[in-house]
């Protein structure tokens, strides 16, 4: 990366040269994990870009919108509405995971076994590698489970600007009265932060925005269906990740530009693997950059990714925001409304999450399901279990695997995947 960003990235207080290790290895795994794929759609460069600038141009166009008076705000959740962010002409952005990073000064803070995702964003605070951290005038955060709600606490102690949301745990009608009275604050705290007022043309406004944005990652996803898939699940997988840190607009125009290409080699017969490619769906834990470590073990293995049931994937973009209410209270109901169907492996009970994931695996003709968990989550590691022996009772071949973000047992999942392909037939 250019270093016409060295200066911006000292005067965010970012460790230079844990920074450059960080871009170095980002850079290489990349490079080995995408940019040696063959036949990738051409629309693809765009998003090569964003990756390459994720650092640099992206975070300067954070710090411009900051000088025009707009509220920059990270999170880590799905469950943050970005149509209230964009209300008040605020920029909602993805925060640093993915990655171990500063894992013996995070193990000062937060125990060994807590899961990855949560020790990685600490880490990446502590080792001062995060921009977008840094840049944030607001981190808002979620008690989604306990190992957030608690490091949330030891966040709040490292970073001035934490903001806790209370998420229910229960699709009952006092969880979603919850919800809405959070939500509600939240635009309280929007409209004190940025000093301006939520109206319906605002709200309505940013609703479409991101309704927007959902409906190209559908059209996206619908494509994947075809076979031979027309795009790999890597490069899928790549795009929606990129969906949390890009501009909405820019990224939406980016994504339809890409599915009309894809169309074409659809109707063209044309796919980036052969057509009796093992079609796999994965299930489970989002997956934020950098983690590519599963999706590239499968697809370097015999099969393709179709589908992902993740908030990093159709979880966190299934359903839009009803639009057609002419209050800021009439829309607030119906982004809560939104929100409250999504089916995070929190809640619980959880009937929607398996009925999902089988409604996928037919909708794009998955061969097998892989239900990927981190460690040390306990969520989706327990609900893991009941979904394999649903999936499998209902025959549909399902793997079951935990992992973390570290390389040393890339070994044993590539036999564990490789056998589980075989038996696919």
């Amino acid at each position: 990366m250019s270093d016409e960003y060295r200066q911006m990235w000292r005067d965010l207080g970012l460790n230079l040269e844990a920074h450059d290790v960080l871009l170095s290895v980002l850079g290489q795994g990349y490079k080995d994990v995408f940019l040696s794929q063959e036949n990738r759609p051409q629309g693809m460069e765009y998003f090569n870009f964003v990756v390459s600038q994720v650092h640099g141009l992206r975070i300067k166009e954070l710090l411009d919108a900051q000088a025009e008076g707009r509220k920059v705000i990270g999170s880590f959740c799905v469950f943050v509405p970005e149509e209230i962010v964009l209300a008040v002409d605020g920029v909602l952005v993805g925060l640093c995971s993915g990655a171990d990073f500063a894992v013996e000064e995070v193990e000062k803070y937060l125990p060994r076994n807590t899961c990855a995702l949560i020790k990685s964003a600490l880490g990446f605070k502590l080792g001062q590698v995060c921009p977008y951290l840094e840049s944030a005038d607001l981190i808002v955060g979620e008690n989604t489970c306990d190992g957030k709600k608690k490091a949330y606490e030891t966040m709040g102690g490292l970073v001035p600007k934490v903001y806790v949301m209370d998420l229910p745990q229960m699709k009952t009608d006092q969880g979603r009265a919850l919800l809405k009275s959070e939500y509600q604050r939240f635009v309280t705290k929007m409209e004190a932060l940025s000093g301006r007022k939520i109206t319906p043309a605002s709200l309505r406004k940013g609703i479409q925005t991101v309704n927007a944005k959902r409906r190209a990652l559908a059209r996206l996803n619908a494509l994947r269906a075809h076979n031979p898939a027309p795009i790999s699940g890597l490069d899928a997988l790549l795009i929606h990740q990129v969906s949390f840190y890009d501009n909405p607009i820019r990224f939406t125009d980016a994504v339809n530009r890409i599915c009309d290409e894809l169309e074409q080699r659809v109707a063209q017969n044309q796919g980036v693997f052969p057509q009796a490619t093992k079609r796999v769906l994965l299930s489970g834990c989002p997956m934020a950059v950098p983690n590519w470590k599963v999706p590239w073990i499968l697809e370097t293995s015999g099969a393709v990714i179709v589908g992902e049931e993740s908030c990093v994937g159709e979880r966190g973009l299934r359903n839009a925001v009803d639009d057609s209410a002419d209050s800021v209270e009439g829309l607030l109901d119906a982004i809560v409304d939104r929100y409250f169907a999504i089916d995070c492996a929190v809640f619980t009970p959880n009937p929607d999450r398996p009925r999902h994931v089988r409604e996928m695996a037919a909708a794009y003709h998955a061969q097998g399901v892989i239900h990927y968990s981190l460690q040390f989550c306990q969520p989706y590691q327990m609900e893991a279990i009941p979904m394999e022996r649903g999936l499998k009772a209902d025959g549909i071949p399902t793997l079951r695997l935990e992992t973390d973000y570290g390389a040393e047992d890339v070994g044993q999942l590539k036999t564990r995947i490789e056998a589980f392909l075989e038996m696919l037939g």
